[in-house]
C-alpha cells in the first residue's frame, strides 16, 4: 500500500461545448509532473465540464492553479449560458483527501490555493465545505446563490466579501469557489418526463434541505417563516444529498441531478431507489441514471449486492458480476456505455504496468509456474489452491441459494456464498503477494556489499524481506482455515448433488495449508530474529493441525453420506 499523500481535485469549468477550450485547460493540468488526469466529463446542455485529477498535494495545487488561470483566459462569463448553476469560469474547485492525508491538511492546501488564485489572478475566491471560514459559507448552494448574474451585488454586500482576492466584480472570470470535502458522487437519475416542475418536485422530495413550508396550497401558498424571518423548511427523505431537477434538450428528458456528499450516509443505490419511489408517487417513471465523474469501487459493489438481495439472489460473486448487476439495475448505460475501467477510481489508479499472475489465463499461469523462473513457486500455487477450495464452497452455496424449492433458505446460503467470496478474493491477492515477497528477497540480496556500512544495510534489508516472505504464507494459512466452516456446512446442508464439489474444496484447502506451512518453515530458517521465527512456526503448526482435523471430520461425513445411499 502506498504511503504517499494523495489528493483528488475535481474542478468544474463553465464550458461544455468547445472541446478545443476544454483541451487547453486539461493540457495545463497535465503539464504538471506527477499529475494523473482521471476523467473529463463535458455536458453540452449544462455547458459545463467536470475534470478529475489526482496526485501529491503540491503538484495538485499547482495543476489546479494553472487550470483556473487558463479557464479565466479562455472563458468569458458575460457570454455563458447553461442549465447548471454557476458563478465563474472555474465554478468550483474542491480538493478531496484520497490517501495518507487528513482533512485538516487538505483544508490547509485548499486555503493556500484559494489565496494564490485571489492574489495572482485577481479573481474573487470563496471557500466552502470544510475550507469555509464561517458556517454560512460551508454550503455550496448558499455561496453560489444568485449565480453569476447576481455576483456583482453579492460582492458589494459586506456579509459576502470574498475570502481571498479583490472585492470587485470580475466580469470575464466571475468568481471561484475553492473547498475541501469528502468524496462526492455526482449522480443524475433519468425521468420519462420533460417537465422541470415535476423533476424539481421529486428533487425536493428527496434532498436533505427539502422544500419551503407553505400555508394552504403547498405549491402556491405563502411561505412560512421562523422568528428570524427565515423560511421554514420541510426536510427531504435523504440525508447528505443535494438535488435539483432540470431538462436536458440533448437527451430529450428531465433528470434529477444529485450530489451525494456522504456516500456512507446515503449510498448511490439508496438514492436511486428513493428517487424511483418518489417519482412513482408522482406518476413519473425512472428510466435509468448517469454517473458524472468517478465513483469508488465499494459503492458499485454495495449497489450490486443490494439489488441482488432485492431479487433474493446470492451476491457471492466476482467484483465484475456485482458491478454488472449494479449497472443493469440502475440503468447506468442508458445514455452511454458504463465502462468500469474509466469510471471506478480504484481501477483508474491501478498500476497496469505490473503483470499480475491472477490475471493470466489458467494455462499461462501453469506454464509460467513450470518455466525456469523460480517464481511463481509453491507459495503462489498454495494460495491458488486455497482460492479454488474457497471457490468450490462458494459455488455450492450459490447453487443451494438458487435451488428450486429452497426459496425460504436463499438468505442462509447467500450469506455463506458471500463469506466464501471474500476469502476467495483475498487468497487471489496472496497469489501475487507471495511472488512479490520472494522478489523482494532477491532484490535485497542484489544490494551492494563492498563496505561495512553497505553490508549492514544489505543484511537488514534481507532480514526484513525474509520476514515478509514468511508472513505471506502464514497469512494464506489464516485465510484458508476460515473456509472449512463453509465447506463443512455445504457438505451437511448444501445441495446434495454438489457434496463432492465441497469435498474437493476440502482437499484443495488442506493442500493449500500444508504447502503454505512448508513455505513458512523454509523462510523462517533464514531469519535471525529467533523469537519472531518461533512465533510464526507455532502459529503455523496450530493452523496445520486444525486443518488436518477439519479434513478428517468433513471427509468422514462425506463417506457417511455415500454409505447412507
Amino acid at each position: 500500500m502506498s504511503t504517499k499523500q494523495l489528493i483528488e481535485c475535481v474542478p468544474n469549468f463553465s464550458e461544455g461545448r468547445d472541446m478545443g477550450i476544454i483541451k487547453q485547460i486539461t493540457d495545463e493540468i497535465e503539464s504538471v509532473e506527477g499529475i494523473r488526469l482521471l476523467d473529463v466529463d463535458p455536458g453540452r446542455d449544462t455547458n459545463r465540464t467536470v475534470v478529475t485529477f489526482v496526485g501529491e498535494p503540491e503538484p495538485v495545487c499547482e495543476a489546479a492553479f494553472r487550470a483556473v488561470r487558463k479557464a479565466a483566459e479562455l472563458i468569458d462569463m458575460t457570454k455563458h449560458t447553461g442549465a447548471h448553476p454557476r458563478m465563474g469560469a472555474t465554478d468550483v474547485c474542491p480538493l478531496v483527501p484520497v490517501s495518507a492525508i487528513t482533512m485538516a491538511e487538505t483544508v490547509a492546501y485548499a486555503r493556500r490555493l484559494a489565496e494564490r488564485i485571489g492574489k495572482e489572478l485577481e479573481i474573487p475566491v470563496y471557500c466552502y465545505e470544510e475550507a469555509a471560514f464561517e458556517p454560512k459559507r460551508k454550503n455550496l448552494a448558499s455561496v453560489r446563490e444568485g449565480e453569476y448574474e447576481g455576483l456583482r451585488m453579492k460582492i458589494d454586500d459586506p456579509a459576502w466579501k470574498p475570502d481571498f482576492g479583490p472585492a470587485k466584480f470580475n466580469a470575464g472570470a466571475g468568481a471561484v469557489i475553492v473547498g475541501a470535502r469528502d468524496f462526492l458522487v455526482a449522480f443524475n437519475v433519468n425521468l420519462n418526463t420533460t417537465s422541470v416542475r415535476r423533476a424539481n418536485a421529486i428533487a425536493f422530495d428527496v434532498r436533505e434541505r427539502g422544500r419551503e413550508k407553505r400555508e394552504g396550497d403547498p405549491a402556491t401558498g405563502k411561505v412560512v417563516k421562523d422568528a428570524n424571518g427565515e423560511p421554514v423548511m420541510i426536510p427531504g427523505s435523504l440525508k447528505a444529498v443535494k438535488a435539483i431537477g432540470w431538462y436536458i434538450p440533448e437527451y430529450g428528458f428531465a433528470q434529477i441531478s444529485m450530489n451525494l456528499t456522504n456516500i456512507g450516509v446515503t449510498p448511490v443505490h439508496v438514492a436511486f431507489d428513493e428517487v424511483c419511489s418518489k417519482a412513482e408517487a408522482r406518476g413519473v417513471r425512472v428510466t435509468g441514471s448517469e454517473l458524472v465523474g468517478l465513483i469508488p469501487l465499494k459503492s458499485m459493489l454495495d449497489a450490486g449486492r443490494y439489488f441482488l438481495h432485492k431479487q433474493q439472489r446470492s451476491a457471492g460473486l466476482s467484483d465484475g458480476e456485482l458491478i454488472a448487476a449494479a449497472v443493469r439495475s440502475m440503468g447506468l448505460s442508458e445514455l452511454k456505455p458504463f465502462v468500469p475501467r474509466e469510471k471506478i477510481i480504484e481501477y483508474i489508479l491501478e498500476d497496469t504496468s505490473r503483470k499480475k499472475l491472477v490475471d493470466m489465463p489458467m494455462s499461462s499461469f501453469v506454464w509460467e509456474t513450470s518455466s525456469e523462473s523460480v517464481a511463481p513457486g509453491g507459495g503462489s500455487v498454495s494460495a491458488a489452491m486455497g482460492a479454488m477450495g474457497a471457490a468450490l464452497g462458494t459455488m455450492v452455496a450459490n447453487l443451494s441459494s438458487h435451488k428450486r424449492g429452497w426459496d425460504a433458505r436463499w438468505e442462509e446460503f447467500a450469506g455463506w456464498a458471500e463469506k466464501g467470496a471474500v476469502i476467495q478474493k483475498r487468497l487471489l491477492e496472496l497469489v501475487d503477494e507471495d511472488t512479490e515477497a520472494f522478489n523482494a528477497i532477491m532484490k535485497a540480496f542484489e544490494m551492494p556489499k563492498g563496505s561495512d556500512q553497505e553490508k549492514a544495510a544489505r543484511a537488514a534489508a534481507v532480514e526484513l524481506a525474509t520476514k515478509g516472505a514468511a508472513l505471506v504464507p502464514l497469512t494464506v494459512m489464516k485465510e484458508t482455515i476460515k473456509v472449512f466452516d463453509l465447506l463443512g456446512e455445504m457438505v451437511l446442508k448444501g445441495n446434495p448433488s454438489s457434496v463432492t464439489d465441497a469435498a474437493v474444496g476440502v482437499l484443495a484447502a488442506r493442500a493449500c495449508i500444508r504447502g503454505a506451512y512448508l513455505n513458512v518453515r523454509i523462510n523462517v530458517s533464514g531469519i535471525k530474529d529467533k523469537t519472531f521465527a518461533e512465533r510464526l512456526l507455532k502459529e503455523g503448526a496450530e493452523i496445520e493441525k486444525q486443518a488436518a482435523d477439519y479434513e478428517m471430520k468433513i471427509l468422514a461425513e462425506v463417506e457417511g453420506l455415500f454409505h447412507a445411499k
